[in-house]
C-alpha cells in the first residue's frame, strides 16, 4: 500500500516563490498523520511539501492525503482533480475543508473536518476494507494526549531552517474576528502532558526547538509547568504568544531561564481603534515600546505581525507603522492585509456589506486585498503594504531596529535578510501569478465543464 501526503503551497510560499529556506520551518500536520498509519499495513509513505520541492505529477500512490488552507484551496483542488482522474483516491483535510466542507467534497473522494488525528486511523482501515465514508468528523472526545512521534524522517533533509518543531498546546480562546482557527476548530484548549512534550524534545539532535502553537500562553499554568520543565534541557526555543506576556514578569523570567530566544506576537495595528475593530483588545498599543524593551532585556527577540486594512485606517497608517516599528526596535516585522476567511465573523460582516469582491481563494494568502477598505482604495492598500515591506527592510532600517539588541545575531540577522529578499520580490506576485495553476494538467471532464 502506497500513501502520499501532500502540502500544496501558494505562489509566494512555493519552493520557487519568494519565501526562502531561512523562513521555513518543518510543518507537523503530515508527519503526525504519517505516524498514525497502522504499522501492520506496512505502508510505503512519502511526504511532498511544495514549500521546499515540487509535487511530482507522476507520483505513485493508492491513497493521497492533502492538507489544505484557504490560500491553497484552488491549488489543492487542481491537484485533487488531476490525481483522481488517474484513479488515485484523494482525501482533503485542514482548515479550509473544515470551513467549507461541501465545496471541498466536490474535489475529493472524502474529507476530514476538524482535527483529523483521531479519525485518521479509522479512515485508513475503511480505505483498506473498501468501506470509505465521504466525511470524517472530529469526535467530541478528541485529545492530543498519547500521540506517536511525528515521522520527521519523511521530510526533505535540507528543506527547512529546522525540523525540530513540536506541539505543546493547541487552541486559543481569544475572539479575534478575523481568525480562521476558531471558526474551523472551535475555541477549546487542548494540552499535551508536559512529560510527553519533554520526551519528544529530548529526541532532538539540535539545540533549537520551535513551537508552532497559535498561543503558547493560552493557559498560564500550563506554560509555567512546561517551560520550568525545559530549563534543565538547555535548549533554545521560539514560539507564539500574545502581547499580554508583557504584563507577566514571572513568566518572562521562566521563558528566559528555559532558553527562549524569540517570540512571534500579533501586534496587528498601531491603532487602538483598529484593535477594537478586529476584537483584539489584549493588545495595548501604548505599551508596545515598553514590551519590546522588557523582552530585549531578557534576551528575547520579537517577530511582530501587523495587518493593514482596518476600517479606522487611512493612508497615513503605513508610514506611521514603520516609524513605530523602528522606534520600538521590533526585530522582525511582518506585514499582512486583513483577510476575511470564510465563515469568520469578519467575513460575514464584510459580505453583508457587499464589500468582498474577490472569491478566488488563491488571493486569500493575507498579502493581497480581497475586500473594499473603508477609508482608502484597494490600490492604496496594496501599494502601501508594498512600500512598508521595502522601507522596513532597507539595510539601514534593519540595523536601526537591531542596533541595541546584540542577542542571538545568528538568528536575527539571517531572518532579517530573508525578509529583505521577500520584500524585494513582493510586488511580482500579481493576481495572474497567484492564481496560475497551469502547471497542473486539467482532466478532460473538467475541461468540458468550464
Amino acid at each position: 500500500m502506497k500513501i502520499a501526503f501532500l502540502a500544496p503551497a501558494g505562489a509566494m510560499h512555493r519552493f520557487n516563490g519568494n519565501f526562502g529556506k531561512v523562513l521555513h520551518y518543518a510543518p507537523l500536520t503530515l508527519t503526525t498523520l504519517a505516524a498514525l498509519v497502522p504499522e501492520e499495513l506496512n505502508a510505503d509513505m512519502q511526504i511532498y511539501d511544495e514549500t521546499v520541492d515540487i509535487i511530482p505529477l507522476d507520483l505513485q500512490a493508492d491513497l493521497i492525503i492533502m492538507t489544505c488552507i484557504t490560500g491553497t484551496a484552488q491549488r489543492c483542488y487542481a491537484y485533487a482533480d488531476y490525481f483522481r482522474s488517474k484513479g488515485i483516491t484523494v482525501g482533503l483535510g485542514g482548515v479550509h475543508p473544515s470551513l467549507m466542507p461541501q465545496e471541498a467534497l466536490q474535489h475529493a473522494d472524502f474529507i476530514m473536518t476538524g482535527f483529523a488525528e483521531q479519525t485518521f486511523p479509522q479512515m485508513i482501515y475503511d480505505f483498506v476494507n473498501n468501506t470509505l465514508k465521504k466525511v470524517y468528523n472530529q469526535n467530541d472526545d478528541y485529545t492530543i494526549t498519547g500521540r506517536p512521534m511525528p515521522r520527521r524522517d519523511l521530510l526533505k533533509p535540507k528543506g527547512y531552517i529546522t525540523k525540530n518543531t513540536v506541539e505543546a498546546v493547541r487552541g486559543c480562546s481569544f475572539p479575534c474576528s478575523f481568525c480562521a482557527y476558531p471558526a474551523a476548530f472551535g475555541r477549546k484548549l487542548y494540552k499535551r502532558p508536559v512529560n510527553e512534550v519533554i520526551k519528544e524534545i529530548e529526541t532532538f539532535n539540535s539545540k533549537v526547538v520551535l513551537f508552532p502553537d497559535v498561543n503558547l500562553t493560552a493557559s498560564r499554568e500550563y506554560a509555567i509547568e512546561l517551560f520550568t520543565a525545559m530549563i534543565p534541557l538547555k535548549k533554545y526555543w521560539l514560539g507564539l504568544v500574545t502581547s499580554a506576556i508583557g504584563l507577566d514578569d514571572e513568566l518572562i523570567n521562566i521563558f528566559r531561564k528555559s532558553g527562549c530566544k524569540g517570540l512571534l506576537i500579533g501586534f496587528e495595528s498601531i491603532s487602538q481603534q483598529s484593535q477594537q475593530y478586529i476584537n483584539k483588545g489584549v493588545n495595548q498599543v501604548a505599551g508596545y515600546k515598553e514590551l519590546m524593551k522588557k523582552l530585549h532585556d531578557n534576551g528575547i527577540l520579537v517577530q511582530g505581525c501587523f495587518a493593514f486594512g482596518g476600517d479606522e485606517e487611512d493612508t497615513s497608517v503605513f508610514e506611521r507603522t514603520v516609524e513605530v516599528i523602528i522606534d520600538a526596535k521590533i526585530d522582525l516585522p511582518r506585514y499582512s492585509i486583513l483577510t476575511p476567511f470564510p465563515n469568520t465573523a469578519l467575513y460575514r460582516e464584510l459580505e453583508s456589506q457587499g464589500r468582498i469582491f474577490e472569491h478566488n481563494w488563491a488571493m486569500y494568502d493575507v498579502e493581497h486585498c480581497v475586500f473594499v477598505p473603508k477609508q482608502i482604495t484597494v490600490e492604496q492598500l496594496e501599494e502601501g503594504i508594498t512600500w512598508a515591506w521595502k522601507e522596513t527592510y532597507k539595510v539601514g532600517n534593519i540595523f536601526k531596529r537591531l542596533s541595541p539588541f546584540r542577542h542571538s545575531p545568528w538568528l536575527s540577522i539571517p531572518l532579517n535578510f530573508g525578509y529583505r529578499h521577500y520584500a524585494d520580490k513582493y510586488e511580482l506576485f500579481t493576481k495572474e501569478v497567484m492564481c496560475d495553476n497551469s502547471d497542473i494538467p486539467v482532466p478532460e471532464n473538467k475541461e468540458q465543464t468550464k
